[in-house]
């Protein structure tokens, strides 16, 4: 009796518990996206109208564990919250591009040119100035139910 339940402890160690953290490993990681072409991609197909006409840009920072990481930079014709921000850029990404379609949540990194006249020239200067604001999205409704 004992021995079967030692049998069977093992097996689901050294046979079952990799699986599962392969496959986990699998969903999290996802290998063959080039965050570089995405970001190419994205400025010709979307960006450029963005920044064009409303004074909105944005970038793939990471895509990690289901989640993908953006930056949004917000010029003066922006005039939207943070929040209707995120919102929109968030599902922008994910429904433009098929590598994010399968993604549960974003992370947006928002710098908000309008608070700092210093932060156009640090940008311009390819320093970072610091985000303003921090915003997290989850694509789906029911998810923390």
């Amino acid at each position: 009796m004992i021995y079967s339940k030692i049998l069977r402890l093992v097996f689901y160690i050294h046979y079952i518990m990799p699986c599962i953290v392969f496959l986990w490993h699998n969903f999290c990681l996802y290998k063959g996206m080039d965050i570089q072409k995405i970001n190419r991609r994205h400025f010709v197909e979307t960006d450029l109208y963005y920044r064009v006409s409303l004074g909105l840009s944005s970038k793939l920072l990471k895509y990690e564990n289901g989640i993908f990481h953006l930056e949004v930079t917000l010029g003066r014709k922006w005039d939207k919250n943070y929040n209707a921000t995120a919102a929109e850029i968030a599902h922008a990404w994910k429904n433009n591009h098929a590598e994010l379609s399968q993604a549960i949540g974003c992370k947006v990194f928002i710098i908000d040119l309008k608070s700092g006249e210093n932060k156009t020239m640090l940008i311009q200067a390819g320093i970072s100035p610091g985000y303003d604001a921090f915003k997290g999205i989850l694509f789906r409704k029911n998810y923390l139910n």
